[in-house]
């Protein structure tokens, strides 16, 4: 691992190592928030994760399988310049390259949304056909917020340009503009909650990348959030996601967007260590039977 890639001063997540010799999975955090549009603190999302997920059980009951099991690194927070978003994008692809590289599955904290286009962009090109899965509360269809082409409201349209299939699955998105609306609608693109599992069945055997942005959940069980939007969604509509994927290729992943020092009782946190939990163990499982292999 190239040093100056990581940071490893700091908390470390339950049951990970440092070293990613014979391990499967490589976490990173991303402690960036400088786009924020509306509550900022999103830097503070990756550490937050980490200090919490001791308070976690490595064993999960839905899954039937134990992070005491997993071989997975904990490779510490990116190196990443303070300012605007273009150069942390850049560094964000460096690092994701690195862990592909190690021949791990990356599992990337934030931070906010705009981290992810360098992450999917590094691991499309290792998987052409790659498609991404969005949990979100807003679309971040737009070309440019506040200046920005890289700012968190963009998100999905800077994947979409570095996405070679052109497939993006926006699943229950409940806030954005007009436009946006109609554009999701337009291609298809928009999943209802409750035909999650049958959009998502026809894709098995292809790679998948995550990106959970955690205001998809309601703001009433993770309040945490920069930009919180009521109307979301709870712990077993996750689980439901969580078990179509048991079925599915999921080759990278990545949590943003919590702030934790806007929820004074810890929940959020809490809730996106086990979020972090589940989505280790998916990327470190054997592939499903008849998948190809990673």
């Amino acid at each position: 691992m190239t040093p100056e890639l990581f940071d490893t001063e700091g908390a470390i997540y339950m049951g990970a190592r440092r070293e990613p010799a014979g391990c499967t999975v490589g976490l990173f955090g991303v402690p960036y928030d400088g786009t924020t549009s509306f509550r900022p603190g999103a830097r503070f999302g990756p550490a937050a994760i980490r200090e919490v997920s001791s308070g976690l059980e490595s064993y999960d009951p839905q899954l039937d399988l134990d992070l005491d099991d997993l071989a997975f690194a904990d490779l510490g927070a990116v190196a990443i310049p303070f300012g605007a978003p273009e150069p942390v994008v850049a560094a964000v692809g460096r690092a994701t390259e690195a862990v592909l590289e190690l021949g791990l599955a990356p599992l990337m904290l934030g931070g906010e949304h705009s981290i992810s286009s360098g992450a999917v962009a590094a691991v499309a090109r290792r998987h052409p056909d790659l498609v991404l899965v969005q949990l979100d509360a807003h679309a971040d269809l737009r070309q440019e917020w506040l200046g920005a082409r890289h700012s968190h409201a963009c998100a999905m349209r800077r994947c979409l340009e570095a996405l070679p299939s052109g497939e993006l699955r926006q699943i229950a998105i409940r806030s954005g503009t007009r436009e946006e609306f109609q554009e999701l609608h337009a291609t298809g693109r928009l999943v209802p909650i409750d035909a999650m599992a049958a959009a998502l069945a026809p894709l098995r055997g292809r790679p998948l990348y995550l990106t959970v942005d955690l205001d998809w959940f309601d703001p009433a069980v993770l309040p945490g959030t920069g930009t919180p939007e009521p109307g979301g969604f709870h712990w077993p509509h996750f689980a439901a996601l969580v078990e179509e994927l048991r079925h599915h290729r999921l080759v990278a992943a990545d949590v943003v967007e919590l702030a934790p020092q806007l929820d004074a009782s810890g929940v959020s946190a809490v809730l996106a260590a086990k979020v972090t939990r589940s989505l280790l163990l998916l990327l470190g499982r054997p592939v499903p039977s008849g998948a190809p292999a990673q």
